[in-house]
């Protein structure tokens, strides 16, 4: 039995309005997705990590970090043409059963104790995700205007998701569907019921320049 996870970093990074993809951007001097593969070498040092990357990105990876002295091993496979097709692509290397989480490459910042509750709690019940409270208000749109909702009935859905590898397998083994948003959609499109743990507030994915900001205060 092995562990695993897939940090997708497929994103071109344009809410952030510069040229430099979003995941290589630094914060505090080091680049995002260096962090968040720290994350979780730090958390199990077992853990095996795989990095899915856009083919003409890779080479700026490495050279990032060679300039940064990053030696984490990990294998790196091929960003898709959507999400589904990028974890898809991770999943072929995940050559043993075990456990596999799929974390978003932006999100330096969740906690250790989320990645291990995750996958602690996977091992029981095949499928995991981390989510947080609402805590604003919510209104839902309607044709004839607008109407509040009560907050208490959602939740935010973070990662890493966690999965036993056949089950995560055996649903991205059907063909795509553009309703697939994350690896819990698509994981329950084949009829297999997801489980709900606690997330940390701070475990956000750095979409905007504000986000940015907030990463430097994090970090």
């Amino acid at each position: 039995m092995k562990n695993y996870v897939i940090v997708v970093a497929g994103g071109k990074g344009l809410r952030m309005g510069g040229d430099i993809p979003k995941q290589f951007l630094p914060v505090k001097g080091k680049p995002v997705l260096m962090r968040t593969l720290e994350a979780f070498h730090a958390c199990d040092a077992q853990l095996e990590l795989i990095l899915v990357l856009p083919a003409d990105q890779q080479a700026y990876w490495k050279e990032l970090c060679s300039t940064c002295h990053f030696t984490l091993p990990h294998r790196i496979a091929d960003g898709g043409e959507t999400r589904f097709h990028s974890v898809r692509n991770g999943l072929a290397l995940v050559d043993e059963e075990g456990l596999v989480g799929v974390h978003d490459g932006v999100r330096p910042f969740v906690s250790q104790e989320v990645i291990r509750n995750c996958y602690r709690e996977a091992a029981q019940k095949e499928a995991v995700i981390p989510v947080v409270e609402v805590v604003e208000t919510l209104r839902r749109l309607e044709e004839s205007g607008s109407e509040t909702v009560p907050r208490s009935s959602y939740r935010l859905v973070q990662t890493p998701q966690v999965f036993t590898v056949s089950l995560l397998k055996q649903a991205y083994a059907q063909p795509y569907s553009p309703m697939f948003t994350d690896d819990a959609s698509v994981v329950e499109a084949a009829g297999h019921a997801v489980h709900l743990i606690p997330g940390n507030r701070e475990n956000i994915k750095l979409t905007t320049p504000f986000d940015l900001k907030v990463a430097e205060v994090l970090a």
